[in-house]
């Protein structure tokens, strides 16, 4: 059977943080909240995707009679909201910064409360009339970018029940496009024999390919990739989809390949044969993009020292915008130690925290702005990202917390790395976008998180300055 990447996410973090629990006494007062009226919405709208029948996750959340042992469970998880091990896996904390996100399945402050009422009041079920609408749900290989115009595929891998990692190039992937295009999305899933259901359920169980990094490459009169087209966003296990702005599609050229130069692989106990599909959906001929793509880079990938058995460790990365720039994504990536990532701009005196986010390195996650709320920063804005780590044994993530560690590549090493992405914007297209910003708020008596100049003092654009005697003239 086919195993699809798209949703694999949710099932990790389902094996990991859901742990089933003795049912609650129904002896309790029903309350004010049932399962008909209440929860089954709830579970429709943040939960079921994965929690269905024969979905990726290891129990279905659909009837009351499926929900019913996980009722404790489910008040443990949703009660953990940002940090390790919470449900639905959306890590933002919820005090701080921009609080405006694309595909955010995160519950409020009441949703949360509401299942814990609930669970202690012996998760009554209530009137079965209350009940929504079920979901259907479709577990064919569908993509979740829709259907792609472009679909590549890279060879097929054997890897043994038991071998060590492997790091390597898998070679080139010819687009065989005849023409430049831009790529309005992109989505990687991996493609193997494995049966559901079959040995281990967790993410290592079910998939080899741990992450790929690969680039766009433009194809000499060898057959070889002799210039670097494009790179494109990390493919790693249970990675959502890139969907990009329509003023800032990326270029896939003609006669270009797909260079999949840094492939990581692992044996899962039983011997998988596997390959990597790489979906594409393009703008249509003609499409130019507005934006062009911001170079900013933002992380340290060497200079870690990570202490054993102490809490509260921190990294510093900082970085200066040379352009004006929107940020359309924040994915915090560290390894197992980290816990925590936040993000800063720092414009003159003036300090933003953009966001938190808790880190769990059984996800992956990239948080996407809503429009209206991706940050606005200024050329010169400094940007200041902070990585949290934990090696006590509190962590369960790491192997071992006695261990001092360094930076690396494999999940026992460290990176602290933001792995979003950014557009750089003109003079012109910054006070368009601060301007389509004003119009959106509704006090000009508090500052715009992400905006730092969003409420600035227009400046009058024929004003001149002069000083005669000690007397200002304009």
């Amino acid at each position: 059977m086919r195993a699809r990447l798209a949703v694999a996410v949710v099932a990790a973090a389902s094996v990991c943080l859901l742990i089933s629990s003795q049912p609650a006494a129904q002896s309790g007062g029903a309350g004010d909240v049932t399962f008909a009226k209440n929860i089954a919405p709830i579970l429709q709208r943040s939960c079921q995707e994965c929690h269905h029948a024969d979905g990726v996750a290891p129990m279905s959340l659909v009837t009351y009679e499926e929900v019913r042992p996980w009722v404790r469970a489910m008040k443990m998880r949703t009660s953990l909201r940002s940090q390790r091990g919470a449900m639905p896996p959306f890590f933002v904390e919820k005090n701080i910064g921009i609080q405006k996100f694309k595909h955010d399945p995160s519950l409020s402050d009441d949703e949360v409360a509401m299942i814990g009422r609930w669970a202690d009041a012996g998760a009554p079920r209530g009137n079965p009339a209350d009940m929504p609408k079920p979901l259907n749900f479709d577990d064919s290989d569908k993509w979740t970018i829709g259907e792609p115009d472009l679909v590549l595929k890279s060879k097929e891998v054997l890897v043994p029940a038991v071998r060590p990692d492997w790091w390597g190039d898998f070679g080139l992937i010819p687009t065989g496009l005849t023409e430049d295009r831009y790529v309005s999305a992109v989505e990687v899933r991996e493609i193997n024999d494995i049966p559901r259901g079959g040995g281990t359920s967790t993410v290592g169980g079910r998939y080899v390919f741990h992450h790929m990094t690969y680039t766009s490459v433009k194809m000499g009169e060898r057959g070889t990739g002799d210039e670097l087209a494009s790179s494109w966003p990390i493919h790693e296990v249970g990675r959502n989809a890139d969907i990009f702005p329509p003023e800032a599609g990326r270029l896939l050229q003609a006669n270009s390949a797909l260079s999949l130069d840094a492939g990581h692989i692992h044996s899962n106990g039983r011997e998988a044969k596997a390959h990597l599909e790489f979906a594409f959906k393009l703008f249509p001929v003609g499409y130019k993009p507005i934006y062009k793509r911001s170079t900013l880079r933002l992380g340290n990938g060497i200079d870690i020292d990570v202490k054993p058995n102490q809490a509260n460790q921190e990294l510093h990365a900082y970085a200066t915008l040379q352009e004006h720039t929107k940020i359309i994504a924040f994915e915090p990536h560290l390894h197992a130690p980290g816990v925590r990532m936040c993000l800063e701009a720092i414009w003159g005196h003036n300090i933003q925290t953009l966001n938190c986010v808790g880190y769990d390195h059984n996800w992956v996650k990239q948080y996407v702005y809503q429009d209206d709320a991706a940050p606005l920063l200024p050329k010169g804005t400094i940007v200041h990202l902070i990585g949290f780590l934990d090696t006590t044994p509190a962590n369960k993530n790491p192997a071992d917390p006695r261990n001092w560690a360094g930076g690396g590549r494999r999940s026992i090493a460290n990176m602290f790395i933001d792995l979003g992405y950014a557009v750089s914007l003109t003079e012109e297209q910054f006070q368009a976008e601060m301007a389509k910003r004003r119009e959106n708020m509704k006090s000009r008596n508090d500052y715009d998180i992400g905006c730092p100049l969003c409420w600035a003092p227009p400046i009058p654009a024929n004003t001149s300055t002069s000083t005669t005697g000690g007397q200002q003239k304009q």
